[in-house]
């Protein structure tokens, strides 16, 4: 047991909610954990981008990953981790492996969703889902590949876009039955999905407030009233820095920063990381 999964424990039992700002670098963590949040999270989305020049869009290994949960965590300290594990990285078999590489870099919780490979961003349309009974399979693969049971195991369902919000309750519904600790409904679109999801779904819940996004984001003690305990930031951090990085760079060339790459939302800030390239490249060997 780590002082962190034990801390994240003990905040999850509470009713106050976790505020998690997406973490993706070295400088990044550092900041989270001098500026004093209870808990930090590892966008998936934001160590593509940042560590390897990629969209989200199911791009970036299992090992990579865990190599970059590996230094966060370094950084983080006693602060705890919780980090994007994507779809698991394969089959059940390679589920366990995932949670176990995680679990030993040390981080205090993770998610894993049930897209189908490869994933895309929660907030980019297009978005392909693995049947239920499928990703029960990866659930219980991961439940089981704990050797601390105090690692947090988060269950992440991304039907909202594809099949509706009926579909997106449903699946957290067996989802939380099935034994997730905390459960992650992506990208509900207004505070009336937010409140249902709150209602329906039991046990413990995270929301993802995209910067840019699809959801709204309420204020902290709005979330906590209905029952959210966490509140992931993943672009709180990166957006901002792509940002300010650009304007840097336009004033040392003279220029003014195009409009086009000023990063509004998730598309426009993965199109500064090839996204549009990459989607032409899956068109080709569609």
């Amino acid at each position: 047991m780590t002082t962190a999964r034990l801390r994240l424990r003990e905040l999850l039992s509470g009713r106050d909610l976790i505020t998690a700002p997406g973490v993706f670098d070295g400088i990044s963590a550092s900041l989270v954990a001098r500026t004093g949040f209870d808990a930090a999270y590892m966008t998936g989305a934001g160590t593509a981008a940042s560590g390897w020049g990629l969209p989200d869009i199911g791009l970036v290994s299992q090992t990579e990953m865990v190599d970059r949960v590996r230094m966060i965590t370094g950084v983080l300290g006693d602060v705890p981790l919780i980090a994007d594990a994507d779809t698991g990285y394969g089959a059940p078999l390679n589920v366990v492996r995932t949670v176990r590489e995680y679990e030993r870099a040390g981080v205090a919780a993770l998610h894993l969703e049930d897209q189908a490979f490869p994933k895309r961003c929660g907030h980019l349309p297009d978005k392909e889902l693995v049947p239920v009974s499928d990703y029960l399979r990866t659930l219980d693969a991961a439940l089981s590949a704990r050797r601390d049971d105090s690692l947090v195991v988060i269950a992440r369902t991304d039907a909202r876009g594809p099949l509706g919000i009926d579909a997106a309750i449903e699946r957290g519904i067996r989802y939380a039955g099935a034994g997730a600790d905390v459960v992650f409904v992506e990208a509900p679109r207004d505070e009336t999905e937010i409140e249902r999801i709150a209602r329906e779904v039991p046990g413990p819940l995270l929301i993802n407030l995209v910067w840019g996004g699809l959801t709204p984001a309420l204020a902290p003690r709005r979330l906590a009233e209905l029952g959210y305990r966490i509140a992931i930031h993943p672009g709180a951090a990166l957006a901002p820095a792509a940002e300010a990085m650009l304007r840097a760079l336009a004033t040392l060339r003279g220029i003014d920063p195009p409009a086009e790459m000023i990063p509004a939302n998730p598309r426009a800030l993965f199109d500064l990381v090839g996204l549009r390239e990459w989607e032409q490249l899956g068109e080709r060997f569609r």
